[in-house]
């Protein structure tokens, strides 16, 4: 005598079938998934990444030492020092982001009066020591220049909704 009966066998068979008819389906559609290490998917113009400071065409460093980034920061992520130019105006002598406290909201990015301080598209940054991740001016000026054609792109992208 079956534990099943004729019925359940019935029901089952017809659900067995439906799946197979679902995966025979998708088999032959496009793919949604991406081979991720190898291909990238669209990113927002909004994204926010890895920091980066950003220069003047002309070479000079945009940051203007308000420390508003540094004052609006949540997390206590930036640490900023400031001397006099000759010309009056002030310039970061120290700009040191610790990534690991950054909680990533953009704060610092819109606080900034210039556009200095901004998060690029960089998403791929994972290290292997906690020292790493603490950035320095060098670094974050380092990742503006390898990230500045982007950068402004997305800024231009994003202006009308600033």
């Amino acid at each position: 005598m079956s534990l099943i009966s004729r019925g359940t066998r019935t029901l089952l068979l017809v659900e067995i079938i439906k799946g197979l008819w679902l995966t025979i389906r998708y088999m032959f559609r496009r793919k949604v998934t991406i081979n991720y290490p190898y291909e990238k998917g669209p990113l927002s113009p909004r994204f926010r990444g890895e920091h980066v400071l950003r220069r003047y065409p002309n070479g000079e460093e945009r940051c203007i030492a308000c420390k508003l980034c540094e004052a609006i920061c949540p997390a206590q992520a930036i640490t900023i020092e400031a001397e006099p130019r000759e010309d009056g105006s002030r310039k970061a002598t120290r700009y040191d982001i610790d990534m690991v406290k950054c909680i990533y909201c953009g704060y610092c990015q819109e606080a900034c009066p210039v556009d200095a301080i901004v998060q690029g598209p960089n998403y791929e940054f994972g290290t292997e020591t906690r020292e790493e991740l603490l950035y320095n001016k060098e670094k974050l000026l380092e990742n503006g220049d390898r990230w500045e054609n982007e950068i402004a792109a997305n800024l231009t992208a994003d202006a009308p909704y600033r």
